[in-house]
């Protein structure tokens, strides 16, 4: 406990969701929020309170549930974003408003400021913000791009001004790791009143090094660092927080620092941002990845029979995946189900659990096993199908032939009532897609459609993707079924009820994301 303290800062419900198609609902931050501060986070970057009244409600809903957690919010540097910020985590116990401007030579030419009209800038808005909030962080945005000598100055007038954290982003993944330390160093050593704040690093992985460079500027004196789930975010995405604490936990022989997550926790939120976001993660991602305990080699298999260290630096159970030897089939019932799902991270309410035991079972008519991954893609398009209050597929039939256009029945419930027409199109999935258009007509365009089969064999489940957009809005669709066909039906129409649920909410001047606030950090 002597180990100096490295404190998390999360910012998925932010910067994650920033992310091409990544927009949660409100029930999907709260949930996820409870999770970061169930497992320990530090500091919780709950979204941006200007950006619309959806993300002002769910920083204000998540200040009041949060039970451990810093709960904070973004603002640019003017007062009406500090203003809304401090409005909205003012029911934390602990409430933090972090502020930002861009001080790069290319940044500060997008508001046209000199590098004095911007210290005065910072100056007044630090100021503001520390007027409203004992805990203030600053953060001067492409920090990593700023001129040595002007980011020291800024960095003095902000701490001067109040500030109580300093974080220092390399925003569009820029820095290396030996960079990365030398200016977190200097900057600690070099500007007055440095040692009197907490230094963070907020780091961007373009060139794949963000956890690296995340880890370096610990070791030169960072103290916290900013990361997500999954490593979610725009671009090629942000430090990921399960790497860098696993990273401090496994190696703490060379990196000696403590923090207070439990790892225990981290696959089950993993599998779940995946779904809320609809951001599948790769296989051979590290630390959550698919195959991150998985080993085909035969010499690797025999080594692990033998002693499960020679290919394994960690336990599985050590980020929340447990072994177990329950086989589920037709025959398994609700509790088998419930421990088996526990044992995979994953924990249901007794309806939820209802609901997947029936489509489990339906499943387990048609496939002789039920794998863990057929269990996580049928929890992941239940969650989605939750979704489909609008439109809901009744029923598909598709003619396939050698020539000629294939024909899709469809029949669809919306609003209640059931409509029924036969479609065409290049392939099955056209056709039904073209069904979908013919009864529900919209204007959306699909952007993504992506099939990946769940397990092997010809009896597997298809896990399929849909990302849509409509003026300016993006939306994600997820289903899963043994028929892809249907999997893809599914994944559509859920993505349209997504697009719904925000036309709807998209009244005059509530516009969600309508500020320009991309590369915030």
């Amino acid at each position: 406990m002597t180990q100096d303290r490295v404190f998390i800062f999360d910012t998925t419900l932010r910067d994650g969701e920033q992310s091409p198609g990544a927009t949660m609902n409100h029930a999907e931050k709260l949930e996820l929020a409870e999770m970061l501060d169930d497992m320990g986070v530090d500091i919780i970057e709950a979204g941006f309170p200007i950006a619309s009244e959806g993300d002002f409600n769910a920083v204000s809903e998540i200040s009041k549930r949060s039970k451990n957690s810093v709960i904070c919010g973004l603002a640019r540097a003017n007062f009406k974003d500090i203003d809304r910020c401090a409005e909205a985590v003012r029911h934390s116990t602990q409430p933090r408003i972090h502020t930002f401007i861009g001080t790069s030579p290319l940044h500060r030419a997008i508001p046209n400021l000199t590098q004095d009209e911007m210290a005065q800038r910072i100056h007044d808005t630090v100021t503001h913000a520390r007027n409203l909030c004992d805990n203030v962080q600053w953060s001067p945005m492409d920090a990593t791009r700023t001129e040595y000598d002007y980011l020291c100055r800024t960095i003095e007038i902000a701490i001067n001004a109040g500030a109580t954290t300093i974080n220092i982003p390399d925003t569009v993944g820029y820095t290396a790791p030996r960079e990365s330390a030398k200016l977190i160093s200097r900057l600690i050593y070099e500007v007055p009143g440095a040692c009197d704040v907490i230094f963070a690093t907020h780091c961007h992985n373009d060139l794949g090094m963000a956890t690296a460079n995340s880890l370096a500027a610990v070791d030169a004196g960072a103290r916290q660092i900013e990361c997500t789930i999954n490593g979610l975010g725009e671009r090629a995405g942000n430090t990921a927080l399960e790497e860098v604490v696993m990273a401090m936990k496994v190696r703490n022989d060379i990196m000696p620092y403590r923090t207070q997550i439990d790892s225990t926790k981290i696959m089950a939120i993993s599998r779940r941002v995946a779904t809320v976001s609809g951001f599948a993660v790769q296989y051979n991602k590290a630390i959550v990845g698919k195959n991150a305990f998985a080993h085909e080699s035969g010499i690797h298999q025999d080594g692990m029979l033998k002693n499960a260290e020679t290919f394994e630096i960690m336990r599985p159970e050590d980020v929340g995946l447990t072994e177990t030897n329950l086989v589920m089939g037709k025959h398994s019932g609700r509790a088998a189900l419930r421990s088996k799902l526990k044992n995979l991270g994953i924990e249901l309410a007794d309806n939820q659990l209802n609901d997947v035991f029936v489509r489990f079972k339906n499943l387990a008519d048609r496939k002789k096993e039920v794998f863990d991954d057929d269990l996580i893609a049928l929890v992941r398009a239940g969650t989605a199908d939750e979704q489909s209050d609008h439109l809901s597929l009744k029923s598909l039939r598709v003619v396939c032939g050698t020539r000629g256009p294939q024909e899709a029945n469809l029949e669809l419930t919306i609003e209640g009532k059931v409509h029924a027409v036969t479609a065409i199109g290049d392939g099955p999935v056209d056709a039904t897609f073209n069904a979908v258009k013919q009864l529900y007509p919209h204007t959306a365009q699909l952007q993504l459609y992506q099939v990946n089969a769940v397990t092997e064999g010809t009896d597997a489940q298809a896990t399929v993707n849909v990302r849509m957009e409509e003026d300016g809005k993006i939306a994600t669709g997820q289903s899963a079924d043994t028929d892809t066909v249907v999997a893809s039906a599914k994944a559509y129409i859920n993505a349209l009820n997504r697009l719904i649920v925000r036309r709807e909410k998209s009244a005059p001047g509530e516009d969600i994301k309508s500020v320009s606030y991309k590369d915030a950090g």
